[in-house]
């Protein structure tokens, strides 16, 4: 494939692929308008499954559907996007606090995540993603990050950071796992390129009814206005 080759949202989630995990898109509608963000988080176990999102204070939360099944909450319960000033955090895992606090510091990015690793979950060592948006002048610039074991047995974490700038119609993807696995495949190489189009619903129906039906849990799409600042967002929980 060539490097610059830019897939559909369904060629990227590989319809019929069971379980990316969680997942996280970043780029600018194809207009060249809007900056767009989409996290969505698949489960396995019933611990997992009994999640939704919610919106609180301008943030998005991962919180139970049913309060009285929680099992361990430690890797399932987090606020999932954040805005700190100009920028807009998005991840997998409360490392969305660390980013923020590490920048409230006068940290960068990648400098918030050195003091944070893959999840302690063997032996899947869950790795983890995260994206982070930086708006200024009528326009923005993005980078991801994933943290993700050196080997099987977590001995130690290696530390990927990307920048971006950002293009009509391109975004990046990056998830937590190949495909489903015992023990779960670890996300391999760069972010992938995915074609970013200009309807926020268009948007959302691509990557919701491209995830794996019995896996899929929620989903969030937010879409802001490079001039105006407006923000228009989907909210999708499959446990309403």
């Amino acid at each position: 494939m060539n490097v610059y080759s830019i897939n559909t949202i369904q060629e990227q989630l590989e319809k019929g692929n069971p379980y990316c995990g969680r997942g996280i898109m970043t780029g600018k509608s194809a207009d060249g308008k809007k900056a767009v963000i989409a996290y969505f988080i698949q489960g396995r176990s019933a611990n997992s499954r009994n999640r939704v999102f919610t919106v609180k204070d301008d943030a998005v939360y991962t919180e139970p559907f049913d309060a009285s099944k929680v099992e361990d909450p430690s890797l399932i319960i987090y606020a999932a996007i954040r805005r700190f000033e100009n920028k807009l955090i998005v991840t997998n895992g409360d490392q969305t606090d660390t980013i923020y606090d590490g920048l409230a510091a006068g940290k960068s990015f990648s400098q918030a995540l050195t003091v944070r690793e893959f999840e302690p979950d063997p032996p899947n060592l869950t790795p983890r993603i995260s994206s982070c948006l930086d708006f200024a002048d009528g326009d923005f610039t993005y980078e991801m990050s994933i943290l993700k074991s050196a080997d099987a047995e977590g001995t130690a974490c290696n530390r990927f950071t990307y920048s971006y700038a950002s293009l009509p119609g391109l975004g990046h993807f990056i998830h937590t796992y190949v495909t489903d696995g015992n023990p779960l495949p670890t996300f391999q190489g760069e972010p992938e390129r995915v074609a970013i189009p200009d309807d926020i619903d268009e948007m959302t129906d691509a990557i919701w009814n491209t995830l794996d039906e019995d896996n899929k849990i929620s989903l969030y799409v937010r879409y802001t206005d490079l001039a105006t600042g407006e923000e228009e967002s989907r909210l999708i929980n499959k446990n309403a």
